[in-house]
């Protein structure tokens, strides 16, 4: 057991982290700017990955369904187990939207894809892909419906979420997916290229972002929340997923996505809604310090 965690962490959990660390350590030396690279993957390198994928992904109507509803579902109670532990534990409203809003956002596009790539194959491209999607639509719209929910605000800004390029890029993508129609090929290459271009990009990207980080304080919340997130989400996808009825790569990817560290998109929402930014900003960076043994073993059980 001990030489199969070895592996694991070698050939498919540290590869992702050296990206990672080559982004941290080079960010001052080189002058790298955090947002302008966030915002060229997240405008440019993600719509194309997403269109890359899908266009030409087989998947049956009915297990995307069961898909959708199986990590939708997941991420919903991972937010109310977020809301019960802060409520049980008497924390103040704005710390337990904070819970809520780490519980939620996992890092399934930096940390999700490539991790899913290494240890299942690229044919679970397709399902980490739509597990991703989905995660980013409902991590969204509870996020800032939990931000705005400790002040008594409202929910509306969480539709932006379908404003986002990701998902607008979908929809070419399952049109050409549906309809057939052949594209052509210096239009099939350019995306391609682009596509390919976005995992090592986003993971330089969050090493940068990590190293921005100011005001790291630890404290029994930062543990608590980054065990709901690190734990929590992996432990009830794996009960909640039965009664869907999925299996091999579809069950796989599905609860990895759910095991993944709190994404760098919950410290802009916490910073945006004046969320306790650097709790939230400690813990990104200790759940995802921490993820390294944490996936280790959720990939050796998968």
């Amino acid at each position: 057991m001990f030489w199969l965690l070895l592996e694991i962490f070698f050939n498919n959990v540290m590869p992702v982290f050296v990206l990672v660390l080559i982004g941290y350590f080079v960010r001052d030396r080189l002058g790298l700017d955090g947002r302008t690279l966030t915002r060229f993957a997240y405008f440019v390198l993600v719509p194309a990955f997403v269109y890359n994928i899908m266009s030409s992904a087989r998947v049956e109507v009915n297990l995307a369904v069961r898909m959708i509803a199986f990590i939708i579902t997941v991420h919903v109670a991972v937010a109310l187990l977020g809301f019960v532990v802060g409520k049980v534990l008497r924390r103040s409203p704005e710390m337990v939207a904070a819970y809520v809003v780490i519980a939620v956002f996992g890092n399934v596009g930096n940390f999700g894809l490539p991790i899913i790539e290494f240890r299942l194959g690229s044919d679970a491209l397709v399902a980490a892909t739509l597990y991703f999607l989905a995660i980013t639509m409902i991590a969204f719209v509870i996020a800032v419906a939990a931000a705005n929910w400790y002040r008594g605000g409202g929910v509306g800004a969480a539709l932006a979420v379908f404003k986002t390029p990701a998902l607008i890029a979908l929809v070419p993508a399952l049109l050409v997916n549906w309809s057939g129609v052949q594209i052509p090929t210096f239009v099939d290459r350019s995306t391609s290229l682009l596509a390919g271009a976005m995992i090592p990009t986003m993971l330089v990207t969050l090493g940068v972002q990590l190293a921005a980080m100011k005001q790291i304080r630890f404290s029994a919340d930062v543990f608590i929340a980054s065990a709901i997130r690190l734990i929590g989400g992996p432990v009830l996808a794996m009960l909640i997923v039965i009664p869907f009825g999925l299996t091999g790569v579809e069950r796989a990817a599905g609860v990895l996505q759910a095991g993944m560290p709190a994404a760098v998109l919950a410290t802009i929402i916490a910073l945006e809604h004046k969320l306790l930014p650097d709790f939230v900003t400690t813990t990104v960076l200790f759940s995802t310090v921490v993820s390294l043994l944490t996936l280790t073993v959720l990939l050796a059980v998968i």
